[in-house]
């Protein structure tokens, strides 16, 4: 006898908490920053995670939808189910539930304006198209190779940078370093994903930089997002933002997560590996998100 899950656990699996972080840490460090500069808003910083998480879960809906009917996503697929596809969502209630999420990110971000001025419409609607070409639309971003882009944009210097700046005006040189680390990390959750789904996506056409270029640059790509999130505090400390006492079990500790890391990208040997370093991967993000702001907010 099949378990049929819930509604509440199908939709809670379609938003991919897996990937959730991305959304998450750059709030979380654009915040902090803010704090350092004194003059953190807590409302505006609630506001900037709401739209975050927001358009993360639209952007993954549209995933869901988008892969189904272009055929990535079929009963070949060794990743986690999908909705769509496993047939426990029709594709019409999840394209209403993308352009629900959407939607719903723009009206939340709309409020932003009284922080920020009216150009950040701009970054709303910029937001809201590039998550649904990322999968769909005639030129579907994450088919191109130019998915880690789109990632490293939006989830790294647009997410970072706008909440800094609705709390404490236009980012720095340091904001803009740290928005770096982020979304190169961020970037590295969409390398584990893509690394499982290789030859699946190959088969479908979907050119991402794994199917590109292949496992050995993926590898280089992931260390080298590493190797720059843990350059960053560095430099940020030899610039004299923080001490360098509350630095040393960041980057050390850091460190030896992402070696290992590396190491489990490099040996895995079946899709389930690669799911459990997804996971980690979203993990590690969060963690550093979170020992980067404890530094910058009492490493002084």
């Amino acid at each position: 006898m099949t378990d049929t899950p819930s509604k509440l656990r199908i939709w809670v699996e379609a938003s991919r908490p897996r990937t959730l972080p991305a959304a998450v840490a750059p709030v979380i460090v654009g915040t902090a920053l803010a704090w350092r500069s004194g003059h953190v808003d807590w409302l505006a910083a609630a506001i900037c995670l709401s739209f975050a998480l927001l358009i993360q879960i639209g952007t993954n809906f549209a995933n869901d939808y988008f892969d189904f009917v272009k055929g990535a996503d079929t009963a070949a697929r060794v990743g986690p189910r999908r909705a769509v596809a496993a047939g426990l969502v029709s594709p019409a209630t999840m394209r209403r539930a993308m352009y629900g999420a959407f939607g719903l990110a723009f009206l939340v971000g709309l409020s932003l304006l009284a922080w920020g001025g009216w150009w950040l419409i701009g970054v709303g609607v910029a937001s809201v198209v590039c998550g649904i070409a990322y999968t769909g639309g005639p030129y579907p971003l994450g088919y191109h190779g130019w998915g880690d882009v789109f990632v490293f944009i939006f989830f790294g210097l647009v997410a970072v940078g706008a909440t800094f700046f609705v709390q404490a005006g236009w980012p720095t040189r340091d904001v803009w370093a740290v928005a770096v680390a982020i979304g190169a990390l961020a970037a590295n959750i969409l390398v584990a994903n893509n690394y499982r789904d290789v030859e699946t996506d190959r088969v479908a056409g979907k050119r991402t930089l794994v199917v590109r270029f292949g496992r050995n640059f993926a590898q280089g790509q992931f260390l080298l997002a590493h190797a720059v999130a843990l350059g960053v505090p560095v430099w940020l400390a030899v610039s004299g933002l923080g001490a360098w006492g509350w630095l040393a079990p960041l980057v050390c500790v850091g460190g030896w997560v992402a070696w290992r890391q590396f190491r489990m990208l490099r040996r895995a040997e079946s899709p389930q590996a690669l799911i459990r370093l997804l996971g980690f991967t979203g993990m590690y993000l969060a963690a550093y998100a979170l020992g980067l702001s404890g530094w910058l907010v009492c490493g002084q």
